[in-house]
This record gives structure tokens, sequence and C-alpha cells, in this order.
């Protein structure tokens, strides 16, 4: 913990005592909760933002759309619409959320995306339009207590994994740690490569005093593709490059771009960040003062949209902007090993 987090203290006491007075409604059956008319897998996590859900989701659905009927649900962080939806072609950031929109421009029409802040009832709006659905991904439920979900998959960051971590505000926890007893799955997500087999077995320990027996632990990376532009599709991709990230921890993104490129400019905003006019003067005036060099705008897939909008309003049309790809890459047996407690949980063949 920071030295100012023994202040907030007595915030976080406050805060476990409701959380855990909610579960424990739940867990009583006197806050009810409701069973999904479609099969429903959820990724989620006990600390706010930066685990790494998205990458999973489009991990599981990268796996497994030829083998069973898939759909994507989420609240839609940061969107500002309201509601049920689902994502289209002519849908937007600001409509969808920036996360369900990556997903939806990845996959387009190989699974259709929702968005809806009731899960319960956006999962019974999703049977009635689609009946063809076998198995619905929920991208950030493990908290939504009113959707009886059937499978959890529960991940926790290698950096500041949930058994080191505490609750609101002293910490990023927003339950305590004994709600990974809920987790018939566990992902320590952004490990370093090659991770030495006695810092595995420490971390299984740590995670073992909290999670339930037998739960399946699994370790995994985050790799990177090659960049694709979104804007100036002419334009080759050039190693100089200005860097933008709005992101809840963007250390790994950041560390990787300065070894491959020349990074002469590095924007790091918030998480869900809205990108506005002035953001786009500060780009081109940093573009300015490197021009010789012809830098490009290097982004991650979530931001890419956001300023590909700025873009199309005229705003950064000067310069070529260019997306890299982010995928979770578990050791091969791991990587089988997982899938198979999914196929063999949700009878997929």
């Amino acid at each position: 913990m920071a030295w100012y987090s023994v202040f907030l203290l007595p915030f976080s006491l406050l805060f476990r005592f409701i959380t855990a007075c909610r579960n424990f409604l739940y867990e009583r059956g006197i806050l009810k909760s409701f069973k999904s008319p479609i099969p429903t897998l959820v990724v989620g996590n006990l600390s706010v933002g930066g685990t790494g859900k998205t990458p999973m989701v489009e991990f599981l659905i990268k796996n497994l759309k030829s083998e069973v009927s898939l759909a994507t649900l989420s609240r839609g962080y940061g969107r500002k619409t309201k509601g049920f939806i689902q994502a289209t072609a002519d849908s937007t950031a600001d409509q969808l959320g920036d996360e369900p929109l990556q997903i939806f421009n990845k996959f387009q029409t190989e699974i259709p995306v929702f968005v809806g802040e009731d899960r319960v009832n956006a999962l019974n709006q999703i049977r009635e339009i689609a009946d063809e659905i076998d198995l619905v991904i929920l991208d950030d439920a493990f908290q939504h207590r009113r959707l009886a979900s059937d499978y959890k998959i529960l991940l926790t960051p290698y950096n500041k994994p949930f058994f080191q971590d505490h609750i609101l505000p002293a910490g990023r926890l927003r339950e305590s740690r004994q709600g990974a007893q809920r987790a018939d799955l566990l992902v320590v997500t952004k490990c370093p490569e090659d991770l030495p087999p006695q810092v595995k077995k420490e971390y299984l320990e740590q995670i073992a005093k909290y999670s339930s027996d037998q739960v399946p632990v699994y370790f995994s990376s985050i790799g990177y593709g090659e960049p694709y532009p979104i804007v100036g599709l002419a334009q080759e991709m050039n190693a100089t490059v200005i860097l933008i990230s709005g992101l809840a921890d963007d250390r790994l993104f950041v560390k990787f771009c300065q070894r491959s490129f020349k990074v002469v400019e590095k924007f790091s905003f918030g998480d869900h960040h809205d990108y506005t006019r002035e953001d786009a003067q500060r780009i081109l005036q940093s573009r300015d003062r490197f021009v010789s060099e012809k830098p490009v705008i290097l982004t991650t897939e979530k931001d890419a949209d956001k300023l590909k909008f700025l873009a199309k309003q005229g705003l950064l049309k000067e310069i070529p902007i260019f997306a890299l790809p982010i995928q979770v890459v578990f050791a091969p047996h791991e990587q089988e090993s997982l899938l198979r407690h999914i196929r063999e949980k949700f009878n997929i063949r």
C-alpha cells in the first residue's frame, strides 16, 4: 500500500462491510439471482481495471467460435447511451463503449456483440432475437450477483494480484479477497515470459488461501502482433512513432513499444479516455516537433476507433494512425487444459 493508504482504511472497512453484506444476502437467497435462458461464461476480476478482460474474451472467441454459436455481452463502460443495444457496422464508441466496439470490429459478423447494463434483462432479449445462440460470454460481470452465471473465470494481474491488494479506496479491490471463492477457473494475467516455476508455486500457494479447492489456475502473458493502419491506409508503418494510449495500466504496452520502435513522444491518458479537440492539437504539435522524422501515431485497438473518429472530423487527418493488436498467450499445454475445462462444462464437442 502507498503511505497515505492508512488514512483510507476506515473507508475501506466500510466498503468491505457493504460488499460483504450484499454478498451475504445473495448467498442466503434474500436477494435473488436469476438464471439466464442461455448458458453464460463470465470473465471478470476482483480489482478495478487493467487485468486484461477484453483480450481474454477475444481469446475465448477465437478458440471457440467455430465450435459453438457465441455472443458477447458487456455493460458498455464509458458509453453515452443506456439500455440494450446490438453492435452494427455503424456503431460508435459513444454508443457501445470502446471495448465492445473493439470486439465487434475484430470479429465483425462472426459473432453478435451486445451491451446492456442490466445483464439479466439483456440475456432475455438476446434469447428473443437470436435463439440460435448457445453460449454468451460476459465481460466484467463477476460482481453482477443478480445473474446466476454458469461459469466464472477470474483474472488477476501478475504485478498486483488480488492476494496482495486491499479493498477500495486503500487498494483496488471491489470486494474482499474471499470473493475468489466464487471462481470456477483463475488466470494470472500479464505475467513475464518464462516465469520461474518457483514463482508460480508461490502464487498458487497464495491463491489457494482464498479460492475454492481444486480450482484450476493458469498463467498468461501478453503478446503483440503487427501494427495495422486505421487512418492513412496508403501509408507504410514508420519505426518512428508517437505513442497514444488510454488504459488503466499502459506499462506493458509502453515497454514493448519503446523496445520495438523509436518513440519520440508518449501520451498516456486515463482508462476509457474520450479524446477531445485539445488532445488532437497536442498530438499534432508533437508531430510538428518531429516532422522531419515523419512519425506515425501508434495506439491500442481499444483507442483506435476514438482516434479514427477524430480523424474523420478532420482533426488528425494529417498523420497516419496505426493500431497495435494485443493477445493473450498461454503455454500450449495450459491453453489446451483451460479450453478443455470450458468445453467439458458446456458440452462443446
